[in-house]
């Protein structure tokens, strides 16, 4: 290919399950890094689609859902709509959103990106499978896990961010404040995020969380 074009079937991206919605990571298989996409996969009429969240932050970025296989029903704030194959739905930052199937082997795909603002990879989509230690709350075995993909991946200073989150769970106030300073430092988001992250409420009082924030 000595254009650099690449060309993938859904089905054959090797699917990620994070203990919620499983998902084909498309933008990590295929190397992009203008903006975020995804597919999201429901095998079972009634399964969820696209996990219930709200782009409510700061810098969230603005969503389009395409509907390429099956059929969906997508709750976009007090709405409900039907999406059969072919669907296009573009969601603002702002109101909460999710879907389910309502056929079996729905997939939907999810690109996303900040108006305005250059598109900077998370990597979220290698971290995904640690997602269940956290809800589950073995902030243990989450940092474990996390520590070596984190100095495998160092191109995605935002997993520090969330090392951070899970360490102060854990009680680990000094290793939270420091991968927060590391990460604010290499991901300024991190800085706009860290206030109103509930993550966060046991070392909130911490002066150095204080100055981190507020600087």
């Amino acid at each position: 290919m000595s254009a650099g074009y690449k060309v993938a079937q859904l089905d054959e991206i090797e699917a990620l399950d994070d203990g919620r919605v499983p998902m084909r990571p498309v933008r990590h298989h295929l190397g992009i890094t203008a903006f975020g996409v995804n597919a999201f996969i429901a095998a079972r009429a009634g399964d969820r689609v696209i996990n219930e969240h709200a782009e409510d932050q700061p810098n969230d970025p603005e969503e389009l859902y395409v509907v390429v296989s099956g059929r969906a029903r997508f709750e976009v704030g007090e709405d409900t709509i039907d999406a059969p194959t072919g669907t296009l739905v573009f969601v603002p930052p702002g109101p909460r959103r999710t879907a389910f199937a309502a056929e079996d082997g729905t997939t939907v795909l999810a690109i996303g990106a900040t108006p305005g603002r250059a598109y900077e990879p998370s990597g979220w989509e290698i971290f995904a499978p640690l997602d269940p230690l956290y809800r589950s709350g073995d902030y243990e075995g989450y940092i474990e896990r996390a520590k070596p993909l984190i100095e495998a991946h160092p191109e995605f200073p935002s997993a520090l961010y969330n090392l951070a989150c899970v360490e102060s769970l854990a009680g680990l106030t000094d290793d939270a404040i420091e991968h927060l300073r590391t990460a604010i430092e290499r991901w300024p988001r991190a800085r706009e995020l860290a206030p109103t992250d509930a993550d966060f409420d046991p070392v909130r009082d911490d002066p150095r969380f204080e100055k981190l924030v507020a600087s």
